[in-house]
Parts: C-alpha cells; structure tokens; sequence
C-alpha cells in the first residue's frame, strides 16, 4: 500500500514540503531562528557576488589579455567559460545536496569556496591558473545560486514569499546590471586583479555572519546524488566550448579538435540513456516530452547563445578599436542590462494576463532586429547610436525573459517544478557559455582579434594601416553579430512552434488550513 503524503515526498532528488498551514508560525526552519530580513540580507550579499562574477569580468578582459600578452583566443575566453562550465555541471547536483547535508552547511561552503577562488584569482601568476582558479569560483558560486531561493522560501511566510523572491530577483538584476560599470572603474582606477579581490572582504563577512546567525535543523530527508550524471553533462559541455573555443586556433580538422568533438558527441549520447534510467538524475529528460517545456528550454538557450556575445563582444570594441578606457567602457555596457531589470517585470505581468508565446516570440525578434542595428556600428559611430541599440536589445530580452521563464515553469508537473527551475538556470548558463565560444570562434576566424591588438599599437599618423585594421576588425565584428542574430531568428521559431500552454489559474490564498506546497529546493 502506498504511504501517504506526509512531511516530505521525494520528486526526482529534489524535496517538496506539504503541509497543512493554519497560521505562520516560527519554528525550527532556518528563516525563523535567523530572521528572515536577516537571512534575506545575507543571502542577497551571496547572491549578488555569485551574479556579479558573470558580467564584471568581460569588461577587464582586453586587460587580462594584454597583462598576459595573449590575443582574444580560446585560452582568453575561457576565463568566463570556465566559471560558467562548473557552474553548468553543478548546479542541480548542488541543489539536491542542499536537501542531504542542510542548506547552511552548504551555503557556508560556497561563500569559502567563492571567497577563496576570488583571492587566487587575483594572485593568478599565469593564463592556466587563472582559468583553474575561476573554474574554483564556479564551484562557490553554484554552491550559492542553488541554495539561495530555497533558504529565502521556507524563510517567508506564503504571503510575502513573492515579495521576498521578487526582491532577489532585484539582487541578481543588480549584480548583472552594475558588473560593466563597476569593473570598469575597478578595471581602469586599480587592476584587472581587484576585480576578484573586491569579493574577499564581503565573502569574509559573509563567512562569519553565517556561523554565528544562520541556524538550521538537521536535514531529514534522504535521497541518491547522480555524480556521474553531473560529470557526463560538465565534461560534454566543456568539450564543445573546448572544440568551438579552440577549432580556429588549432585548425578545425587537427586530430586534437576531432577527438573533442567526438568524444563530446560519446559524452552526451551515453548521458541520454543513463539519465532516463537513473531513478534521481542530475537532468530530468522525462520533463523535455512535453513541447512546451522542449521549446521554452530551447528558447531560453538560444536567447542566452545570441546575447550574451554582446557583452563579451563590445569591450573589444570600445577599448580597442575606439580606444575609451575600461569605465566609460562599462558605463556605456550598462543600457542593456538595466532594461531587462526594467522591463522584465513589467512583460511578466503581461504574460500572466495574455499568455506568453506571442511575448516571447516578439522579445526575441526584436532583439534578433537589435543585433542587426548593433552590427552596423562603424569605427566614428555616436555613442548615442551605441546606446539606443543596446536599449533595443535590452527591450527584447526583457520582453521575452519572463513570459518564455514563465511558460516553461508552467509545463512542468507541480512536483517537478524544483527540478525544472534548476533546468532553467542551468539551459541559461550552458547558453552564455556556448554564446562566449561561438562569438569567439567567429570573430578570431575572420582576424578581429588580431586586428584589435595591433590596433593598440599602431600609431595615429599610419593612416593607411590604422583604416585597413579598423576595416579588419568591424567586417569580424559586423559578421559575429550577424551570427548571433542568425540564432536568436532560430529562437523567433522555437517560441512559436511551442504546443498550447497551460495559463495561469486561480491558486489557493495559502492561509487558514489551505494545502500548499512549498518548493525547498531548486535554483530560479
């Protein structure tokens, strides 16, 4: 006979909590005995150091490339990918060991592992250790990114719950948002390396808040980690930015490239029946039956794969071939981020009353027509020509970010929506660091990097071989966006071929004795 539901259900190594409430109450939960502002507090600094490393590095990497004396490569662009390859091949695997060992003991351990990748970041001696340093701080960040909306939705009551996560996403739109112009200055002002030292007092304190005022209660619930299944997805993804990254530099048909490529193609093909088999995966396959759920997924990594190029792609422009300094350089980064933290809420609340998929499908074309004005950009452009394509940009992700996150949540079973939130996050990083090898990939093809480095020496009074590298340097500019605009038109497609989708109804007011299921764990 089957147990009833009690306190705790298993769903995939991911735990969902019903209960009966008849009134908030403090308890034993981690929120209650902290505090709840000053657990959100804490987790907003976590949160907001793990975010900022995703955009605060692309403004010092003609720096990083320059101290190093390396061209924009694949060696270069892996200072990103690999803090965004872990972070990939981690995060579900961290999310359900939140549920097996407490979430403050896994809280604690990304703020030390993340503090203490930041600080060998910024004593990195080489290219090599500064790539296997950030992979370090990946780890600490997907420690973090796991944990943090779980510890905020058993720390809130029902009722302000969705305040508590709406002001988390404000955290991370921050972190994304101020990376540009605050590495920029750190960048310009300081060194490339105070960009990673910057996180060591704040992950310090994090470090010593967390010991003396997060209390939590022993984790009860037992479930199975799929380690192999973490290590198929991280090694397959690492091989194809690894192939895409290195196949210009190395020759796309050196025996080194094919072996890559192949034995990613291994890699990811073994992983597909594994997963299916395994009673607790890393990667829930069964949920990619639904259409809609395949194509929101599919859409999100594309959106990520086309856009995320934009933020790599422009302090090349700016310091390079327009020769502005790292802080005007971010500074000028900062319109498209800030539209999305604008706009995004605004195209939620939008979809929750016209459905998603023509929002969606819209926010993506007209970023995918944003691309297109961007790639125009010529050598003497208006910075305000700059800004506005960027705003256009922005606009579109804004209005396709929330309806397609939205639409891909509701496909999920209700006992599937954890493992679906860590499957959003998880397609949204395997696009950025898909989008940073492409994007590379195209412009070092074409001579783009090795025009912007010798654009750097060269001198004013050689008119002749300034113009004939300026003209190098836009034709691989101009093409690499057009790439990126290629796919986010793919992901116009995906939107729309989605199958009819489940909108949203009336749910239970979560007071007086109403059942509710309360998510504790799953990254959003």
């Amino acid at each position: 006979m089957r147990r009833p539901l009690g306190v705790s259900e298993q769903c995939g190594g991911l735990c969902l909590l019903k209960v009966t409430i008849p009134a908030y109450q403090p308890s034993s939960d981690v929120g209650q005995r902290t505090g709840k502002w000053t657990l959100f507090v804490l987790v907003a600094v976590g949160v907001f150091m793990a975010t900022l490393d995703t955009s605060i590095v692309n403004i010092s990497l003609p720096s990083i490339a320059a101290h190093f004396r390396v061209p924009l490569n694949g060696a270069i662009e892996w200072v990103i990918i690999a803090y965004l390859v872990v972070v990939a091949a981690s995060l579900l695997t961290a999310g359900r060991l939140a549920d097996l060992i407490g979430r403050k003991s896994l809280w604690l351990s990304g703020l030390v592992i993340f503090t203490a990748g930041s600080a060998l970041c910024g004593a990195a001696w080489s290219l090599p250790a500064l790539i296997g340093f950030r992979a370090l701080q990946g780890v600490g960040g997907a420690l973090l990114m796991a944990v943090s909306p779980a510890m905020l939705t058993t720390a809130f009551p029902p009722r302000e719950r969705g305040r508590a996560l709406g002001l988390n996403s404000l955290i991370v739109a921050t972190g994304v948002s101020v990376g540009p112009t605050l590495g920029g200055i750190i960048n310009q002002r300081l060194a490339w390396r105070w960009i990673f030292y910057v996180n060591v007092p704040i992950g310090i304190i994090g470090v010593v808040v967390t010991m003396f005022l997060l209390l939590e209660p022993s984790p009860r619930v037992r479930g199975r980690l799929d380690p192999l299944g973490a290590s198929l997805l991280g090694l397959g993804l690492a091989g194809l930015t690894g192939g895409l990254t290195f196949g210009e530099e190395l020759g796309w048909r050196s025996p080194p490239i094919i072996a890559m490529l192949l034995a990613t193609a291994v890699v990811l093909a073994a992983m597909v029946p594994y997963e299916l088999r395994h009673p607790q995966p890393t990667l829930d396959l069964r949920l990619f039956r639904s259409r809609v759920f395949a194509s929101t997924c599919a859409s999100l990594t594309l959106s990520f794969l086309a856009l995320f190029a934009v933020s790599f792609m422009l302090p090349f422009y700016f310091e390079q071939l327009r020769g502005f300094g790292a802080e005007q350089s971010g500074l000028l980064l900062t319109p498209l981020p800030l539209m999305i933290a604008l706009f995004a809420p605004i195209s939620g609340a939008a979809a929750d009353r016209i459905g998603t998929r023509w929002l969606a499908s819209a926010g993506m074309a007209i970023s995918c027509a944003g691309l297109v004005l961007l790639s125009q950009l010529e050598p003497s452009s208006p910075l305000v020509d700059v800004v506005w394509r960027l705003m256009v940009i922005g606009f579109g992700q804004a209005l396709f970010v929330s309806p397609n996150n939205s639409a891909l949540l509701g496909a999920a079973p209700p006992d599937r929506v954890g493992i679906a939130s860590g499957i959003l996050a998880t397609c949204r990083v395997i696009g950025q660091s898909l989008s940073v090898a492409l994007a590379g990939a195209v412009f070092t093809g074409l001579g783009g990097s090795q025009a912007g480095r010798a654009l750097i020496q060269v001198s004013s009074r050689d008119s002749v071989q300034l113009l004939a590298l300026q003209r190098q340097f836009i034709s691989a500019f101009r093409a690499t966006l057009l790439t990126c605009a290629a796919v986010a038109a793919i992901g116009v497609f995906t939107s729309l071929i989605r199958g009819r989708e489940v909108r949203p109804g009336a749910k239970g007011k979560h007071e007086g004795g109403t059942p509710t299921t309360l998510l504790l764990n799953g990254p959003r």
